[in-house]
């Protein structure tokens, strides 16, 4: 599929209405996405209309009705749906958030020590998150990195968050031969 170039508007409702999507899978009304994106119900109405024109959200009819996105817009915002995905627990001010999970972590100015980042992508909501916040990544699948650090800032239009990362811990294991 040729790639297609969203708004960030249009990437930030698109990313909501696959999180609350994801919750439960049904279909999605306007107006829990308003209140997500802090939008007017009326604008994101507007936006679907575009986003159902370029086939990424299809449209559900009738009193239990709203919208749900279809393969492309996981293609759209780059998103690989995993049947079996690997659980990377995420914890926010020291608890555990369920309905979250870890789907990359970049590493940003490592070579700087006293100013080391992290661009953590999640699959989940980024409502509730604000500056200063705890937050800790991990363990990881593979290698058990885990990185504790602070909310910098958020990334809505990439669902991700920005950290100043704290600490990191990789437990060391012997050495294969």
């Amino acid at each position: 599929m040729s790639s297609i170039e969203l708004t960030p508007s249009q990437k930030n409702i698109l990313q909501e209405l696959v999180n609350l999507y994801r919750d439960d899978e049904t279909a999605v009304k306007g107006e829990e996405i308003a209140d997500r994106v802090d939008r007017n119900p009326g604008t994101i109405r507007n936006q679907m209309q575009s986003l159902k024109a370029l086939q990424l959200v299809e449209g559900v009819p009738g009193p239990k009705g709203g919208y749900k996105p279809t393969a492309d817009a996981y293609d759209a915002l780059q998103i690989q749906e995993m049947d079996q995905a690997a659980d990377v627990p995420l914890f926010h001010n020291g608890e555990q958030m369920d309905d979250a999970n870890v789907e990359e972590i970049n590493l940003i100015s490592v070579h700087h020590p006293e100013n080391c980042r992290a661009e953590v992508t999640l699959r989940g909501t980024l409502s509730g998150f604000t500056e200063g916040d705890s937050v800790t990544v991990g363990p990881t699948p593979l290698s058990k990195l885990q990185i504790i650090g602070t909310l910098e800032g958020k990334d809505d239009t990439s669902n991700s968050l920005v950290l100043t990362i704290d600490d990191m811990r990789a437990p060391v294991g012997e050495p294969e031969h």
